[in-house]
C-alpha cells in the first residue's frame, strides 16, 4: 500500500484499520515523508527461546581453534607476501 498522508488517514481511518487487520502494512506520511507504520496487533505473546536447543548437535571446537594461522594462509590476505 502506498503511504497515506495524515489528512487522508484521518478521513479514512476505519478503512486503514481494516487493511491492517487483513495483514497489510499501512504507512502514514506527513508532507509525503513516512512517519508511522500501522500493522495488525498480535494478541499472542512472543514465544520464548529455549536455550541449549543445539546441545549435543554441534561438534566441540578443537583445542587449536584460536592458534595463529600458518604463514601461507596469512600471506594470502596480503596478496601473497607477508608485510
Amino acid at each position: 500500500m502506498d503511504p497515506v498522508n495524515i489528512h487522508a488517514a484521518k478521513t479514512n481511518l476505519s478503512r486503514l484499520v481494516e487493511a491492517a487487520e487483513r495483514g497489510e502494512e499501512v504507512v502514514i506520511a506527513r508532507a509525503g515523508k513516512p512517519v508511522v507504520r500501522m500493522v495488525r496487533y498480535a494478541d499472542d505473546p512472543p514465544k520464548r527461546r529455549r536455550l541449549g536447543i543445539l546441545e549435543g548437535k554441534v561438534p566441540p571446537l578443537p583445542d587449536d581453534y584460536d592458534d595463529p594461522l600458518p604463514d601461507d594462509v596469512l600471506a594470502s590476505f596480503y596478496g601473497g607476501e607477508l608485510p
